[in-house]
């Protein structure tokens, strides 16, 4: 799988209608809000795109519009680890409306998403299967409740580390993220769409660069890039017992 999202919307309800139905938003305007749902940032002009292919931007770039009911950003740094962390301003600018969150990335199989409607959060769940479930907040909806009960397990394949053990969690995050996006977006990146799904080509998106000015976002991205980079240089090997264990390079 290789779906990634970074999607944030406030509307006044079922986004979908919303999106089935958009028309290009006024640049100004949609300028306006992104620098609403980031303040203090330096917003600048970058080239339009589509849902389609923007719904999880390079850093520092944000894809956004205004439809009749409804505002949907594409950014990344706008979905978290922790969904209900959701920060103050955030939270005040979908003031009185439903707030709806969907990230997944396919790197980590990670699934993240979360609704708040008139303030209240109603669900949140993050989950991951090296780090668990992170946030598991309010009732499932139903098209959660097949995957808990067991129904989409996740079957050994061949890329299986010997000894791995059985996969950590009960579905795959990114299958059951697919679902949480045509649920709460009406599309789904990977898989057969369905007829009545929204065509995202037809979704138009201004573009934003929009940075930290005073550096320190840029500058945690390049710390926690390097810390990836030392992790993906640990070498494990294969232990009596069947298990995997860290070792140093001078050992083998």
């Amino acid at each position: 799988m290789g779906a990634k999202t970074g999607l944030l919307a406030f509307a006044d309800g079922d986004i979908r209608p919303a999106l089935r139905g958009a028309t290009r938003s006024d640049r100004a305007e949609t300028e306006a809000l992104v620098r609403q749902v980031h303040p203090g940032y330096v917003v600048a002009p970058a080239d339009d795109g589509t849902l389609f292919e923007n719904e999880y931007p390079p850093d520092d770039i944000t894809y956004a519009t205004l439809l009749a009911g409804a505002e949907l950003y594409c950014d990344r740094r706008l979905v978290l680890d922790r969904p209900s962390q959701l920060p103050e301003h955030l939270r005040q600018a979908g003031a009185g409306r439903r707030i709806i969150m969907h990230g997944m990335h396919s790197a980590a199989d990670w699934l993240g998403f979360a609704v708040w409607e008139d303030g209240a959060l109603i669900r949140s769940l993050s989950l991951s299967p090296d780090g668990g479930i992170q946030e598991n907040i309010g009732k499932p909806y139903d098209f959660e409740l097949p995957y808990w009960a067991g129904e989409h397990p996740v079957e050994p394949g061949p890329g299986d580390l010997p000894g791995q053990g059985p996969y950590p969690l009960p579905f795959h995050p990114l299958e059951l993220g697919e679902e949480a996006l045509r649920a709460l977006f009406g599309f789904v990146i990977e898989g057969r769409p369905d007829p009545d799904d929204i065509d995202t080509e037809a979704v138009h998106l201004h573009g934003f660069h929009v940075t930290d000015p005073s550096g320190e976002e840029q500058a945690a991205r390049g710390a926690m890039l390097a810390l990836a980079r030392t992790m993906r240089r640990q070498t494990f090997k294969l232990g009596p017992d069947g298990t995997w264990h860290e070792v140093s390079r001078d050992s083998l």
